[in-house]
């Protein structure tokens, strides 16, 4: 494990399996998308698949949707989640990938993931189904973490 001093704080990498089991206990995080030169950060609820997707979930409100012409520009997205309790105990996860709208086949497995560890699991209601609902996908291709203890 390599510690570097990271803006006065001393900061350690984690490896892979860190990384995935912090994932897996957090339930949001921030999402950030870009169009042309305008960046966006969504603050938004994740389901993790344990292996190397992160599912998302944008509820349609009205027939524009900021969030998915965003999603649909974007040709990097960027996810982190983190949890700070203070300044000197703080963990983060950050993931890039490829982010794209989920396919038919692919529902089972997103809300088996936003059911696992999203911050609010009750989404897929079988008694009130919502309308307007997109699934999202970010594809992983690079995940770094880092923490501040060892």
């Amino acid at each position: 494990m390599t510690s570097e001093t990271v803006d006065g704080n001393e900061g350690f990498e984690m490896e892979e399996g860190e990384i995935e089991a912090f994932l897996n206990e957090q339930g949001v995080g921030v999402l950030s998308l870009a169009r042309d030169d305008e960046a966006y950060g969504v603050p938004i609820s994740f389901g993790y698949d344990g292996e190397d997707r992160l599912y998302f979930v944008f509820l349609g409100i009205g027939e524009r949707s900021r969030k998915r012409e965003f999603a649909e520009a974007t040709e990097r997205a960027s996810f982190v989640a983190y949890e700070v309790e203070s300044k000197h105990a703080w963990t983060s996860a950050v993931a890039g990938g490829r982010v794209r709208e989920v396919t038919d086949e692919e529902w089972d497995a997103l809300e088996d993931a936003i059911e696992e560890n999203a911050w609010y699991p009750s989404l897929f209601s079988e008694a009130d189904p919502m309308q307007g609902i997109q699934g999202w996908i970010l594809e992983i291709e690079e995940l770094t973490g880092r923490r501040s203890e060892e």
